[in-house]
């Protein structure tokens, strides 16, 4: 997904379906935090010399020590994360791991010529590039989350679309992603930023569903085929046609087949068998577990298993996992309180607003969306 895009066709279109909030704000809420996309945030985070954060024996544990104190920041905020894993992926996905393939293969190349001219900040930049989640990261953070009494699920497929579907079934508020696919998938809360390193400073971004689509002026399946259009994992988009374009003509002519209808293919190209249609099946019908199947439960931390698994097996200094410990206990007994709008479902109607126009030539043809909102519980 053109993930910045999307960000900021919303940010001129639907300003009003973002909020920035700090995480404290957030107090009661349970959020479901794509897993695979905060390790690999962790993995790629480097010390101030250019290493990465290794034990005595060379293993990686940076993804760990992630996982462990920004949940920790988390629950003293008085959020309940869960984290939901990634499964199979779709078989429309291959294309794109294909991509990431060739990409890897050429981060390989300019990393060996980086080591030959011992260019430092190339090698560091190049290796980043090189980072990938494997099975053993997943394993070793799903076996801490349990110690530390976090739920997490396995996704039989994507994590977001599980991480939606948790959403949908009333699980979880939010879906603590960087990834815009979780607005595609139909999550009614997105969170950015929300696993962002506290010295970084980032402000939490919510993303409220029906305020996109209502600024956007669009209803589901018109949304879903323009994040197609502007780029997803599961298919190609059309030569020539970028973001401002591709909202222009999904307002104009409301469909993927309508707008193939009348654009001039011979100036903008369409990929040859183009799997549109079924990028929008999957985003519309993923592969998932029923949310009704899946119960979450936050535990107490098991404190001396996991000094054994972090302390004797991966290095880390047991004092500070002991504190670690006690903050999450501390957590734990003081998150009696619920939110007050758990208790009652407030409904807020606004007179209704034109949004912000596109800037260029988008400003002349896109037609303007408007509408109300609820305010979820």
């Amino acid at each position: 997904m053109g993930i910045h895009n999307l960000a900021r066709l919303i940010a001129d279109c639907a300003p009003g379906a973002i909020r920035e909030s700090e995480m404290k704000s957030l107090f009661g809420r349970k959020i479901a935090i794509d897993a695979s996309m905060c390790i690999y945030q962790f993995l790629i985070a480097v010390r101030s010399d250019g290493s990465v954060l290794t034990n005595e024996d060379g293993e990686t544990t940076s993804h760990l020590m992630g996982m462990f104190y920004r949940t920790i920041r988390m629950v003293e905020n008085g959020l309940k994360p869960c984290y939901v894993f990634d499964g199979k992926p779709p078989e429309l996905k291959s294309g794109e791991l294909v991509k990431r393939q060739e990409r890897r293969a050429e981060a390989e190349k300019e990393l060996e010529k980086a080591k030959e001219q011992g260019d430092q900040e190339n090698m560091n930049k190049f290796e980043r590039r090189l980072v990938k989640v494997t099975q053993q990261h997943n394993e070793e953070c799903q076996k801490l989350l349990k110690l530390m009494g976090i739920p997490y699920v396995k996704s039989p497929g994507e994590a977001e679309a599980q991480c939606c579907e948790l959403v949908k079934a009333g699980k979880v508020y939010a879906v603590g992603t960087e990834d815009m696919d979780a607005l595609t998938f139909g999550s009614s809360v997105l969170l950015r930023h929300l696993t962002a390193s506290e010295a970084r400073k980032m402000p939490i971004q919510e993303f409220t569903y029906q305020r996109v689509i209502d600024g956007l002026g669009l209803d589901r399946d018109q949304f879903v085929d323009l994040c197609i259009l502007m780029g997803c994992d599961y298919c190609g988009t059309i030569k020539g046609i970028g973001m401002k374009r591709a909202y222009e003509l999904i307002k104009n002519h409301g469909s993927i087949e309508k707008i193939l209808a009348k654009i001039d293919t011979s100036k903008y190209e369409p990929p040859e068998d183009w799997l549109f249609k079924e990028a929008r099946e999957l985003f519309m019908k993923p592969d998932v577990t029923a949310g009704d199947e899946i119960d979450l439960k936050w535990t107490a931390p098991d404190e001396e298993e996991l000094i054994k698994f972090m302390c004797n097996e991966k290095g880390f200094s047991e004092d500070r996992m002991r504190n670690g410990v006690k903050k999450l206990q501390k957590a734990r007994s003081g998150a009696t309180q619920g939110r007050l709008d758990s208790f009652f479902k407030v409904t807020a109607t606004t007179a209704k607003r034109k949004p912000e126009p596109l800037k260029g030539s988008a400003n002349k043809k896109a037609k303007k969306g408007s509408g109300s909102f609820k305010k979820g519980k």
